[in-house]
């Protein structure tokens, strides 16, 4: 469960932001939805079994810089670590202006010039946790992490239960829209777009490489819990960042500016609930917060340090 939540939190806090990426790169061809969907959820699940594989053969971590290191040669080692240690930093970045774009969705539009300083007192606070070591602050936050999945469990089996009348003619107006659309523009153009949005939700997908990158961090045996690891990963985020993209396609879901898509996917799934508005708005306030706080633990530095020590080590003059 702790490696779960230290490095699982990665991956699964990636539904806060690259649902809404794809998504929102369909346009106004919304029915592609279900098919985006379902695709994110697959690939997510080819990734994590193609990294399990990984862990078995190099289960005294590294990911891909390691095996670039020994079976390519170091300086294409150098490379992929190179590329790994500027993921970590973006990760971190992203993480930060997500979870703030998200915390920020509860407050008037006029609050958003206070995000920068936010964001600025976030990384502070991360550094703190990280001063403290890896292990305490991965204790203290998971109640973040696994309340974060069942509230976000709560809302898409809800969601997607309340529109269940509806669902086989969702995928059916979808088919029929798909091919509406092909005998207008052509089957490439509906390639296109889907493949477009495809590729600017690959944000979904990352954190998953973070296992095998550190499976010697892990409890013995380690290669049985880095397995098990990627099999929570993989569920838990097929689960979300599928189930969440569903939600935009039945909620048809439009961006509102000051919000993020996942606040307003839950603010009109919360208000099919029937409950009062204070309850209501109290459950979307815990949801959101649940994001900006998942998103600051995947934000955490702390692995990026073994990766910059492994990278700098060989060409250590």
């Amino acid at each position: 469960m702790l490696a779960w939540v230290g490095f699982g939190a990665n991956g699964l806090s990636a539904a806060c932001y690259g649902p809404e990426k794809a998504y929102v790169a369909l346009g106004a061809h919304t029915e592609l939805g279900p098919f985006l969907a379902l695709a994110t959820a697959v690939t997510v699940f080819v990734i994590a079994l193609a990294y399990s594989q990984v862990l078995e053969i190099f289960p005294s971590g590294g990911g891909s810089y390691k095996i670039a290191s020994q079976l390519l040669g170091p300086r294409f080692g150098l490379v992929s670590g190179s590329a790994q240690a500027v993921d970590y930093v973006l990760t971190i970045a992203v993480s930060l202006a997500s979870g703030t774009d998200a915390l920020f969705s509860l407050l008037p539009v006029s609050a958003q010039i206070y995000k920068l300083p936010s964001e600025i007192g976030l990384t502070l606070l991360l550094v703190l946790l990280n001063l403290r070591g890896m292990q305490e602050s991965v204790r203290f936050l998971a109640p973040i992490v696994v309340g974060f999945l069942l509230v976000h469990a709560l809302l898409i089996f809800f969601g997607i239960g309340s529109e269940a009348g509806h669902l086989v003619g969702a995928w059916d107006d979808a088919s029929g829209g798909v091919r509406s659309l092909s005998q207008q523009a052509g089957w490439a153009f509906v390639a296109a777009i889907f493949l477009r949005a495809y590729a600017l939700g690959g944000s979904t997908y990352t954190g998953v490489e973070s296992i095998s990158n550190h499976v010697n961090l892990l409890a013995e045996p380690r290669v049985k819990t880095g397995r098990m690891t990627m099999l929570y990963v993989a569920m838990s985020l097929s689960f979300t960042a599928g189930g969440i993209v569903l939600l935009y396609s039945l909620e048809s879901v439009q961006p509102v500016h000051g919000q993020t898509l996942n606040a307003t996917a839950f603010s009109a799934i919360i208000a099919k609930m029937g409950l009062d508005k204070a309850a209501g708005q109290g459950l979307l306030v815990f949801t959101l917060a649940l994001e900006g706080a998942i998103l600051l633990v995947a934000a955490a530095p702390s692995k990026l340090k073994p990766m910059c020590s492994a990278l700098w080590k060989p060409y250590r003059f």
